[in-house]
């Protein structure tokens, strides 16, 4: 077999290996099993390393995987990924030499349109595996690649204009839903963590009704996605939060609107709303830089009082 018939072996047993993986851990992978990999050939094949940019020493020439470390509250990334023009990834070089030879590898899988797999960190040792994602840019005075991720299913390279304008829209849709699902999913992991897998309000456990709560909204200005703008609320307290049926002071204290607390009905308005006004939230996380901002619950208690 030659190199390109290698690698394509290789990438295509490495998409059935994430899939095989993916039933048993589900979407967020271990490290340690992207990091020891499949065996090919009595070749061993890791699919990640050290740096972000990784190949194999089986595959040739091009890498096989990139890489964007988890974020760990209050320290910068080592390289900070970010969404591009039209909704794309942009994907920081390896260093500041265009020409490093990992570099020089992402601009030969743009060229020869080589699918990649992209792994985003969700918490240190759990990643997301995305593929295929193709280098379909490449920009030496921001020092970064554009990346786009594609279906999962077979492709073909090559086709004419038409088919190529197709591949490009629907590679922008693919991205931009894939790009917000895992925005999403990394700040649900690090609220629901930092809050020890409870409802601030109630304590409830079940993570599958769980969810993280953004303090100001995601298309707020300030509406960062750190955990010191989220709280962790089951899904009725998070719909309350949400809809100004409550609301949570500076000093988190909780009030319920007025209206809610005169309502008569059944014991879950009772037990669920009622009973919570003029109480302090249950569960905080230990770290006070994880903890609500001040400021934030402000602004968004300001927000409740006007609407009540």
């Amino acid at each position: 077999m030659d190199d390109q018939g290698i690698d394509a072996a290789v990438r295509s047993r490495t998409f059935e290996f994430l899939q095989e993986q993916s039933r048993i851990h589900g979407d967020a992978l271990p490290r340690a099993v992207l990091v020891q990999g499949f065996s090919f050939r009595d070749t061993r094949v890791p699919l990640m390393g050290p740096q972000g940019i990784f190949k194999p020493a089986i595959l040739p020439e091009i890498p096989l995987s990139i890489t964007t470390a988890p974020i760990v509250e209050g320290k910068p990334r080592p390289y900070e990924d970010e969404m591009g023009t039209g909704g794309l990834i942009k994907y920081k070089y390896r260093g500041t030499d265009p020409q490093h030879r990992e570099n020089i590898g992402l601009r030969l899988a743009m060229q020869r349109q080589v699918p990649l797999v992209y792994f985003y960190g969700l918490e240190p040792g759990r990643y997301v595996a995305e593929w295929p994602v193709f280098i379909v840019g490449d920009d030496p005075a921001s020092l970064s690649f554009t990346v786009a991720v594609d279906e999962k299913k077979e492709f073909l390279l090559g086709g004419d204009q038409l088919a190529d304008r197709v591949a490009e829209g629907r590679r922008l849709y693919v991205t931009a839903q894939v790009q917000q699902r895992l925005h999403q999913r990394s700040f649900r992991d690090r609220v629901l963590r930092a809050y020890r897998g409870h409802c601030s309000i109630c304590r409830l456990r079940h993570s599958e009704l769980l969810d993280a709560a953004h303090i100001l909204p995601d298309g707020h200005p300030k509406g960062e996605p750190w955990v010191s703008n989220g709280i962790a609320l089951c899904k009725l307290h998070h719909a309350a939060f949400d809809n100004n049926i409550l609301g949570i002071r500076p000093d988190l204290v909780i009030e319920i609107r007025k209206d809610i607390l005169e309502e008569i009905d059944g014991p879950m308005l009772a037990h669920g709303l009622q009973e919570r006004h003029n109480q302090k939230l249950l569960v905080v996380p230990k770290h006070h830089e994880l903890r609500p901002r001040e400021d934030f619950l402000e602004e968004r208690y300001e927000a409740f009082r006007k609407a009540v």
